[in-house]
C-alpha cells in the first residue's frame, strides 16, 4: 500500500483527490497539509515539516506561493513530489529542477491522462501536416477565475508542436489589431475565459481548403485528480530526477 501526503488538501482538488483515493486499494492518504482545516478522513498539518506521518509520496495541489517551502521540506524528508501546481515562475522552475537532483519530481502542465494522450496525437499530426505547410493554431478555454493565460497546457501543446518541427517557431499569444497577417513559422495561441468552463484545448491544422481539428474537453476536475493519483503510484520508489505524465502512460 502506497502512503501519500496530500499537499493543499483543503481545497476543491484536495476533496476530489481524497474521494478518488478512498475508492482505491493500492494507495492511501496518511496526512494532509494545508493552512486551512477541512473535513477530511486524515490529520491535517499546517506545513510538511510539522507532519508526523510516514509517507512514500507527496501530491501537491496547493498554489505557487506554497511551492518554495514544499520543495525545501520534501528534499529534507526525501519524499517524491507529484507537482500539480501551475503558474510557477522561472525561478521556481529552476528550483524544481535543482530539487529533482535529490528527489524524484513529476511535473506536468496537465495531469489528465487524456490530455497527455493528446500530446502524442498532436505530435503525430504535426509530423504529417506541419511539415506540409499547414498553419497551426491552439485555442484554449477556461473558467473566469483562472488567472494565468494562456494555460500551461496550451503552452505544452505548442512546445510539442515546436519540438516535433525541430524548434525555432514563434508563439503568437493573442492577436491584436497591430499584429498584422500571420507569419510563417508561427504557432498561434488564443485564450478564452468565461463562466464555469473546466478546460477545453483545441488544435487546428489549417491548410489549403481543409482544416483538421483535434480537441480535448474536460467535464470535471476529477480527471486531473485521477491522473495525479496514477502519477503518485508510478513515482513512489523511483530514483531522483524529473518525470512527466508521458512516463506514466508509457
Amino acid at each position: 500500500m502506497i502512503r501519500m501526503i496530500l499537499h493543499g488538501c483543503s481545497g476543491h482538488m484536495g476533496k476530489v483527490v481524497t474521494d478518488i483515493v478512498s475508492a482505491r486499494e493500492d494507495i492511501m492518504i496518511t496526512a494532509g497539509v494545508d493552512r486551512v482545516q477541512a473535513d477530511r478522513p486524515y490529520p491535517i498539518y499546517e506545513s510538511l515539516s510539522a507532519c508526523e506521518k510516514e509517507a512514500d509520496v507527496i501530491v501537491d495541489f496547493s498554489g505557487a506561493g506554497a511551492v518554495d517551502a514544499l520543495l525545501e521540506q520534501a528534499v529534507e524528508k526525501k519524499l517524491p513530489i507529484v507537482l500539480c501546481t501551475t503558474g510557477l515562475s522561472e525561478e521556481q522552475l529552476a528550483a524544481v529542477k535543482e530539487a529533482s537532483a535529490k528527489i524524484p519530481i513529476l511535473r506536468s502542465a496537465n495531469m489528465s491522462l487524456g490530455v497527455n494522450a493528446l500530446y502524442k496525437i498532436v505530435s503525430l499530426a504535426t509530423q504529417i501536416l506541419g511539415e506540409s505547410g499547414f498553419d497551426i493554431e491552439i485555442v484554449e478555454k477556461h473558467h473566469n477565475r483562472k488567472a494565468d493565460a494562456p494555460s500551461g497546457t496550451a503552452i505544452a501543446i505548442a512546445d510539442v508542436i515546436n519540438e516535433t518541427l525541430g524548434g525555432g517557431h514563434d508563439y503568437n499569444m493573442g492577436r491584436g489589431p497591430q499584429s498584422g497577417k500571420r507569419q510563417p513559422g508561427e504557432i498561434g495561441i488564443q485564450a478564452v475565459r468565461g463562466g464555469t468552463i473546466v478546460g477545453e484545448h483545441e488544435v487546428l491544422f489549417c491548410g489549403l481548403d481543409e482544416v483538421i481539428e483535434i480537441r480535448h474537453t474536460a467535464y470535471s476536475r476529477a480527471i486531473f485528480g485521477k491522473g495525479a493519483v496514477e502519477a503518485a503510484v508510478f513515482l513512489a520508489g523511483k530514483e531522483p530526477g524529473m518525470y512527466q505524465m508521458k512516463d506514466v502512460i508509457g
